[in-house]
């Protein structure tokens, strides 16, 4: 499938175009304009991040974080990814069909893996994800811990409220339950909305935003902003005076360490932002690696770490089984981190002859599918 990708993707760029942008006439030949982004944007009332000069902020970034609470701006941020970044013959992909590249464990300063985006599976657009097809009597799964940063975040601060809204199973809604701004029995469903600006809130702390940031992140005025970083800090005080207390060691110290040692040094520009992200990041990556250490003492395949989950594969009557036990590993990994706090997971099986999905790049591959048979049957017609 890979070799009809890269013999195809030239040929079929405009008219992909034009079935994706059917939806958005968002493009002029093979340009993205920003004025009709915004009418559609307007038309849909979907929220979207400004930069300070009051444009919209077309980063991939961006596109990313408003498609997860907006899946109708996954097609078309797949779309612009693909036409600009996409370069199918750096996928590395040997003669038996597997992707292998450097992985480069410990390459950020968190200690957190980082393989090259044009080589690795997990590095491009998410619908590329479909080329992952386990071979014939064998399934693969992709688990990952529930809200892995939040959970982290939750257990080594130790934040009563902060673990009761984790072990609620939705965090962002635990969050405005617990700060008032919903009832006790509001859903994902009934407070749709709230719940995506508190969900958007724990972000913007997960990343050091403050509220003009968040504001311009959220579609919103700086005051609902203000309110909802208020809200943060006074509902997980516990929470805000660890990290405090993180960044102040880190600065008396000139240096900052996860639970198992791993050390960045600190100099005299070290921007604080990112100083209280490292003990989620950095200790993530610490649980990633020993739940991949003691999956491979137990004889589970993994085939890839991404970030906070992990790729595995099995022979189908053992899959299930195999599943249990990653799952179990990766508790036990979040335990042993996090001093008994247990990380959640979720799995997604894919058996053969089924292709591994991502929902956010389903349309797109749907379509790249759809017109590459189209242009194999029009070259077989020709000749």
């Amino acid at each position: 499938m890979l070799e009809r990708f890269r013999a195809h993707w030239t040929d079929i760029q405009d008219e992909l175009i034009r079935r994706i942008d059917a939806d958005y006439n968002v493009f002029e030949g093979r340009t993205f304009k920003a004025a009709r982004f915004a009418e559609w944007l307007t038309r849909t009332n979907i929220p979207w991040p400004r930069l300070e000069s009051g444009e919209l902020e077309l980063s991939d970034e961006a596109f990313r974080e408003v498609a997860r609470s907006h899946p109708a701006v996954s097609p078309l941020r797949e779309l612009r990814s693909a036409l600009s970044e996409l370069r199918l013959n750096d996928l590395a992909v040997g003669k038996d069909g597997r992707n292998r590249c450097l992985l480069s464990a410990f390459q950020a300063r968190t200690g957190r893996n980082q393989p090259s985006n044009s080589k690795y599976i997990f590095g491009p657009s998410v619908w590329l994800r479909g080329l992952i097809k386990p071979a014939p009597g064998y399934g693969v799964a992709y688990i990952d811990w529930q809200q892995q940063e939040f959970g982290i975040a939750a257990a080594l601060s130790g934040d009563a409220n902060m673990r009761d809204a984790y072990r609620s199973g939705d965090p962002y809604l635990g969050f405005a339950k617990l700060s008032g701004a919903v009832p006790a029995d509001a859903t994902k469903q009934s407070h749709a909305t709230q719940r995506e600006l508190f969900k958007a809130c724990v972000l913007a702390v997960q990343y050091g935003m403050g509220p003009d940031a968040l504001a311009l992140r959220i579609g919103q005025p700086p005051v609902v902003a203000r309110d909802l970083l208020r809200a943060h800090q006074e509902t997980f005080r516990t929470f805000w005076q660890w990290s405090d207390a993180a960044v102040d060691l880190a600065m008396s110290k000139s240096s900052l360490h996860t639970v198992f040692g791993w050390t960045i040094h600190i100099g005299v520009d070290s921007n604080p932002r990112s100083l209280r992200n490292f003990p989620m990041q950095a200790n993530g990556a610490e649980m990633l690696r020993l739940a991949c250490c003691l999956a491979t003492e137990r004889g589970i395949e993994v085939c890839a770490p991404v970030h906070d989950a992990v790729l595995i594969s099995a022979p189908l009557d053992r899959l299930e089984a195999d599943v249990a036990r990653m799952r179990a590993a990766m508790a036990e990994a979040s335990r042993t981190v996090l001093k008994g706090f247990e990380l959640g997971t979720d799995a997604a099986i894919v058996r053969h002859p089924d292709r591994y999905a991502d929902r956010r790049g389903t349309k797109m591959w749907q379509e790249v599918t759809s017109l590459i048979e189209q242009n194999d049957i029009t070259r077989k017609e020709a000749v």
